[in-house]
């Protein structure tokens, strides 16, 4: 496709996904940075440039809520413009076209260096960048997975101030937090203020859990990890992440963090509105050749997908979205359309943003040509070859 933005490009040779289903025999057309139409190939105009596919499926680019690092480097070693340059570049080249960087647990001062340099990122335009996750630190120190300990504290008056005002500053801001570390009062104040609220790194009870959802929490963050499991008596997040319509859940689709089995029972007992969607939980090794880094000054190692801290400690995930698909399709039974819809549409409707995550006129040129078997092809990111 050129770079002239008034030039209607046409891609094709490709099954369309959109949001009324697959189109067949038809062209993704694109003006500048965002879709216009799709058309039968019979339909499309004279002088457009066509770029003809081999095959496969074309679908929006993902929406990965859940991002720690990437292209070698991660967010918590320097939460600057630089890190977050770096982050977006190798997940758009791996399909994740819009993001949301992710600080985990770590002290006051970098959580304030995120914001600002989220801040600065959305300011500057920087591809991909449309808000910010804050994992922690207000945890529970019984499900602290890989997270510090150490830097895991209550929320207070401060904090709270902090995160509403950088509510107002930031196009999204998720913050996952433990129900035993905040009260339902300032879950209220988070929700008021336009934070998305999402529970995880909790033992909670579906009492808490429902409290929570009353409060404003609207989402549960990686699904059976780090969580209180589903009981016969109790049963905990998992239990409210499913039974509560008002939550979505993030799911880490590897196969290391959840069992297919596990995944086909949630997505088939998940009581909506609220959704399942895919998320990467993606390290540093995302979209680079690494097999070794840092986090808080531990080491943490990858072997094959799996990610560990030296004591065995699940540590993030080695996850390309587009493998998180194929997981669910050829493991869960998933339908196709399903299942990237569940990586692109349904977290961009949790953000509220009909812009991304959907080939229809009007959202944004993020795109994916995908093989048949599921092997990105190529990316287009606001009408913009990667």
């Amino acid at each position: 496709m050129t770079g002239d933005p008034h030039q209607i490009s046409a891609l094709t040779g490709a099954r369309i996904l959109t949001p009324v289903g697959w189109e067949d025999d038809s062209a993704l057309m694109i003006r500048g940075d965002q879709i216009v139409a799709v058309l039968p190939n019979g339909k499309i105009p004279d002088g457009a440039d066509v770029t003809v596919l081999d095959g496969g499926v074309l679908s929006a680019g993902f929406v990965d809520l859940q991002v720690n690092g990437g292209g070698g480097v991660m967010f918590n070693d320097a939460p600057e413009l630089e890190q977050l340059q770096v982050i977006a570049a190798a997940h758009a080249r791996i399909g994740a076209t819009s993001i949301l960087p992710t600080l985990i647990t770590d002290a006051p001062n970098f959580v304030i260096r995120a914001i600002d340099a989220v801040i600065e990122a959305v300011a500057l335009g920087v591809p991909g960048i449309i808000g910010l996750h804050l994992e922690g630190p207000h945890l529970a120190v019984s499900r602290k997975g890989a997270h510090d300990a150490s830097l895991i504290r209550p929320m207070s008056d401060v904090d709270l101030e902090v995160l509403c005002t950088a509510a107002t500053r930031l196009p999204v801001l998720k913050v996952t937090l433990a129900c035993e570390a905040v009260t339902p009062l300032q879950i209220r104040c988070l929700s008021d203020a336009g934070v998305l609220v999402s529970l995880g790194h909790t033992d909670a009870s579906h009492a808490d859990c429902m409290a929570a959802v009353a409060a404003g929490a609207r989402c549960v963050t990686h699904l059976f990890n780090a969580q209180s499991q589903l009981g016969n008596r109790e049963p905990g997040v998992v239990g409210a992440a499913l039974d509560l319509g008002g939550l979505s859940a993030g799911l880490i689709a590897d196969g290391v963090h959840v069992h297919p089995a596990t995944m086909r029972a949630a997505l088939e007992a998940k009581t909506g509105p609220g959704q399942v969607f895919l998320v990467s939980d993606s390290m540093a090794t995302g979209g680079s050749e690494i097999d070794r880094f840092t986090l808080n000054g531990r080491g943490i190692r990858r072997d094959g997908n799996r990610l560990t801290l030296a004591d065995g400690t699940l540590a993030g995930a080695h996850l390309e979205l587009a493998t998180a698909v194929g997981v669910l399709v050829e493991h869960c039974g998933v339908p196709l359309d399903t299942a990237l819809d569940m990586a692109s549409t349904r977290p961009a409707d949790l953000l509220g943003r009909s812009d991304l995550g959907r080939l229809q006129p009007g959202a944004r040129a993020d795109v994916l040509h995908l093989s048949d078997g599921l092997e990105l092809q190529r990316v287009w990111q606001g009408g913009q070859a990667v």
